[in-house]
């Protein structure tokens, strides 16, 4: 009998085993008890090069800073009082990323929106255009450890709501469906893309599936904005000078500013 039960485990991922829904060892609400409250709306902006832009020009202003192994994470205050909004960069992948959210939730974060880039899976959507993920294929491991089932994890609806507000009132087009997520950057084999493609997903990344399922399991508001990038869609990889789009990426960050205003929430105490 013991034997069958160790074959078992042996041959079922870890993955799979859902750590249940008790706390953690290491519970950042406990880590962060003592420090300074940040404000209750978040941008999270994988552009580092628009923040340092903004605050060098004064735009941002120094808030606090998640230290660790490396260069301490930067929270800056965009605004000032109860219209003060917080802004930081997560990190790349969806670990990183996924702990910059744990923590900046921890401090006082209630409701988040995200803005980043993500490569296409079809290459009639051209570059620099708005993309408004409504769901994201789990092909990573973070989110397995924070939500139980499903293939894909969501935004929530306030979050949706408040950017396509957003785009409404600047008079911008988007497109708006499923996305994928995955770990492996260079792992996405043309046969990967075309089954992904097949199930509806029009983009690539790496941190949106983790970072809905946790915001999900911390029951907090989270969105996502994303531009289109480089075209991963056929084995002729195409890079369409997508980190160069300086005018696409500082204008999503204005947006991702706009829709996290739009967001209930109010200073933390």
């Amino acid at each position: 009998m013991e034997g069958l039960v160790e074959i078992g485990m042996a041959d079922r991922p870890p993955i799979l085993e859902h750590p249940g829904f008790g706390p953690g060892v290491i519970e950042p609400a406990r880590l962060y008890r003592k420090r300074r409250r940040i404000p209750s709306r978040v941008v999270l902006c994988f552009f580092l090069d628009i923040l340092k832009r903004k605050a060098r020009s004064g735009q941002i202003a120094p808030l606090t800073r998640l230290a660790g192994e490396g260069e301490a994470i930067e929270v800056w205050s965009a605004g000032r009082g109860r219209k003060a909004l917080g802004v930081c960069f997560p990190g790349v992948g969806a670990p990183f990323a996924a702990s910059t959210l744990e923590e900046l939730i921890a401090l006082g974060g209630r409701a988040f929106i995200a803005c980043g880039a993500a490569g296409v899976l079809d290459s009639q959507i051209e570059a620099g255009a708005i993309i408004l993920p409504t769901a994201a294929l789990r092909d990573e491991g973070t989110s397995y450890h924070y939500q139980r089932r499903g293939r894909y994890s969501r935004p929530h609806p306030e979050a949706l709501r408040a950017i396509r507000a957003a785009c409404r009132h600047r008079g911008l087009r988007y497109r708006s469906g499923r996305i994928w997520t995955t770990d492996a950057v260079f792992r996405e084999t043309v046969a990967q893309v075309r089954r992904r493609r097949e199930e509806g997903c029009l983009a690539v990344e790496m941190e949106a599936a983790s970072l809905f399922a946790v915001a999900a399991f911390r029951k907090v508001i989270f969105g996502q904005l994303l531009y289109a990038g480089d075209d991963v869609s056929a084995a002729d990889w195409k890079h369409r000078r997508w980190m160069q789009l300086d005018r696409v990426r500082a204008g999503l960050f204005e947006l991702a500013l706009d829709a996290c205003r739009r967001l209930p929430g109010a200073d933390p105490r």
